[in-house]
């Protein structure tokens, strides 16, 4: 069970071949005997999840299932409010707070049928990681526990990597999702901004957050994708649009597709590691030969999308927690109260300019991007550093590959395209134009199927 998708999990309890019992059981005991190394879970709940398995189970033995998720296990990022369960957002100041009411996307998934194995690290408040000075230690990466998963969606990555849970939930406010699914080697979704509620959801900065998902393949994450997305009144940034079928285009191939590089960026402006680019080229190989047609790009400096994204970040984080700032300073870890002082820096003016910015930026990015279907990059320009040589101030030092598409609120997706140094995992990023979902799983699950990365699994106990 340890290599078993979402998709491939759901057909067998669609056939009553496998047992939703069964497969929590086996989950929990992975969880058991694995996480005390890699830390991706702030709790676990067992006894609810075995609840929920056993009625997954009855609705499997009298043909009611509610759906393709009905019996799968998942765990919930610890930002999502889970009724009566801790939702701590690895921070002291909430480590007592036990929401009275569930995320909508937490209760869409619990219609669904899904198993709640517990819930996940992250980034202080998803931004200050990895912190060593919390009440729970920062989550590990694991294809090798020495080195650092990325974040914020850490613990989301972790999990889903070491085969401790089929699916995560997981948030994105400047590359949450795709950076840790690229370092963790599994594939992690940012959907158009809008597309998914983020009522319920702890807020960052709540012009670029995003809910998103993670799972091992494009096909589980567009399963995911499917239970979770659609319009919700309590959230002011929801879009009121029929959702479409995201698994349309599993299976169909790149065949005339356009897909558009951009050099500037990996050559000059963010340069990748060997594995990085050997990685990338294949991708782009495997599609050229499946018929699809290599387009260069030429778009605006990776520069200018990280100063206006940062600029807006930290000071709509700051807004938000200026009040705990003033009171309970030294309750925040040290890495979040020193990043986010920064939006106290910030004035009117410099907001102002950096909205003005983007919308000149989202301008741009869609003229440059007019002739082709999608646009490929590198997910992260390297492999995994060792978790103790993450710099406080590193997101300010290089620029990355998955800020613009947070800025523009365009769709994007990473997920494995090798491994580099040390067997660690790199990946690429697809973006495409807002609501263009399918498109993204479509020629992710083309490269997937063709390179058979996904056959590959992480090693039993890590490093």
């Amino acid at each position: 069970m340890e290599t078993m998708t979402i998709a491939e999990a759901t057909t067998l309890i669609a056939a009553r071949e496998i047992s939703p019992v069964d497969l929590t059981e086996h989950c929990l005991s992975r969880i058991e005997a694995i996480d005390g190394s890699l830390n991706s879970f702030v709790s676990v709940t067992a006894e609810r999840a075995r609840d929920e398995a056993s009625a997954a189970e009855r609705r499997m033995m009298t043909n009611s299932l509610r759906g393709k998720l009905d019996g799968i296990p998942i765990a919930h990022k610890d930002i999502f409010a889970t009724q009566g369960i801790a939702t701590t957002a690895h921070s002291r100041l909430l480590k007592d707070w036990v929401p009275t009411d569930d995320a909508h996307v937490v209760k869409k998934f619990a219609e669904a049928g899904t198993i709640m194995l517990g819930k996940l690290a992250t980034h202080e408040f998803a931004l200050g990681g990895p912190s060593f000075d919390l009440p729970w230690p920062p989550a590990r990466n694991p294809w090798n526990r020495q080195h650092f998963t990325s974040g914020s969606s850490s613990g989301s990555a972790a999990a889903v990597g070491a085969g401790l849970v089929l699916g995560a939930t997981a948030s994105d406010t400047a590359g949450s999702i795709r950076e840790p699914a690229a370092l963790c080697g599994v594939v992690g979704i940012k959907p158009t901004y809008g597309l998914c509620s983020l009522h319920g959801v702890l807020p960052l900065a709540f012009s670029l957050d995003h809910t998103g998902v993670m799972a091992w393949t494009s096909e589980d994450c567009a399963m995911l994708l499917q239970a979770m997305a659609g319009h919700d009144s309590n959230d002011p940034a929801s879009v009121d649009r029929q959702v479409a079928d995201f698994a349309s285009g599993i299976g169909r191939g790149v065949k005339r597709l356009r897909i558009g590089v951009i050099p500037q960026w990996h050559e000059d402006e963010c340069p990748i590691s060997p594995a990085v680019q050997r990685s990338f080229q294949d991708a782009l190989t495997v599609w050229q030969e499946q018929g699809a047609e290599i387009i260069e790009l030429t778009m605006p400096s990776l520069l200018d999308y990280m100063a206006a994204t940062i600029v807006i970040m930290v000071s709509e984080a700051y807004s938000l927690h200026e009040p705990w700032m003033r009171n309970r300073f030294s309750d925040y870890g040290e890495l979040f109260r020193d990043r986010i002082l920064l939006g106290g820096l910030m004035s009117g003016s410099d907001y102002l300019h950096a909205q003005n910015m983007r919308r000149r930026l989202c301008t741009t990015t869609a003229a440059a991007a007019e002739k082709v279907d999608v646009i490929v990059t590198p997910s992260a320009a390297r492999e995994a550093a060792p978790i103790g040589t993450v710099s406080k101030w590193g997101f300010l030092q290089v620029p990355g590959f998955v800020k613009p598409f947070n800025l523009t609120g365009w769709p994007a997706i990473s997920l494995c395209s090798g491994y580099g140094e040390g067997g660690l995992p790199v990946g690429i990023q697809i973006a495409a134009r807002p609501f263009q979902e399918p498109l993204l799983f479509r020629v992710a699950d083309a490269f997937e199927k063709a390179s058979e990365l996904r056959l590959r699994r992480r090693p039993a106990a890590g490093k």
